[in-house]
């Protein structure tokens, strides 16, 4: 292999550790995002489990009004049912003050499930918000880890994309451009050794998709410098030294 071939073999080395620096700064970012996301999640549950306490405590009220309503009906009808004058007439009043009555109990009822499931949902917001607490204290310890490994990896970065452009200043402008149209089809992968199968001799294989390749095509790599790509998966193949 000649001079071109060479350049695109050290500028894939060059490019994996690229890749893989930049690929821990994502990580580093993205472990911020996260710790960010669950506390977004805990006040959502927290906001919607106070929204809740809400409406039952409204619901509490409705009821309680309707308990002293019926409280002053109750009253209404005892005085009627001490005024009867018939029996007719008494016994009209006793089904209605009984009827209220039970109305009362049931919203009575009602009310202690009601006080019971406000009580159960503010424990639980109290745990919640002890939660967040925690959590945030955590994502912020977080930022602090992630913004000092942010800078270190961005040097890393910076020293390997250096390198990089060097590398690539000593390679033609078509085999370059070659490089990364399939580099960004296989994240990062462009080169790939051409690689001989061990149950038969002089079979080889496309170290990337494990596709065969043709004699003629080692052939040509092994004399010339030139691009040959692999007709499964376009990647630029290349025939190592330890293959000589």
């Amino acid at each position: 292999m000649g001079p071109v071939l060479n350049g695109l073999i050290r500028l894939q080395s060059v490019e994996n550790r690229l890749r893989a620096a930049k690929a821990k700064l994502m990580r580093c970012r993205r472990n911020v995002v996260i710790q960010e996301n669950q506390v977004r999640n805990l006040q959502n549950s927290l906001d919607a489990k106070r929204e809740d306490i809400q409406l039952t405590k409204i619901q509490y009220d409705r009821l309680e009004l309707e308990l002293r309503t019926h409280d002053e009906e109750i009253a209404k009808l005892r005085a009627s049912l001490n005024s009867a004058k018939t029996n007719k007439e008494y016994a009209a009043v006793l089904t209605q003050l009984n009827t209220s009555k039970a109305d009362n109990s049931k919203n009575e009822t009602q009310m202690l499930d009601l006080l019971k499931d406000i009580e159960t949902d503010e424990a639980e917001c109290a745990e919640i918000e002890k939660q967040i607490e925690e959590q945030k204290q955590q994502l912020e310890e977080t930022r602090t880890e992630s913004a000092s490994l942010a800078g270190k990896y961005e040097d890393e970065i910076k020293v390997i994309q250096d390198e990089w452009d060097k590398v690539a200043k000593e390679i033609p402008s078509e085999p370059l451009e070659t490089f990364k149209r399939v580099a960004e089809t296989y994240d990062g992968q462009a080169v790939t050794p051409i690689e001989q199968s061990d149950d038969k001799k002089g079979a080889y294989n496309c170290g990337g998709c494990f596709m065969g390749i043709t004699v003629e095509s080692v052939n040509l790599l092994m004399s010339k410098d030139e691009i040959i790509r692999c007709p499964n998966c376009t990647r630029i193949l290349v025939f190592t030294k330890s293959q000589d």
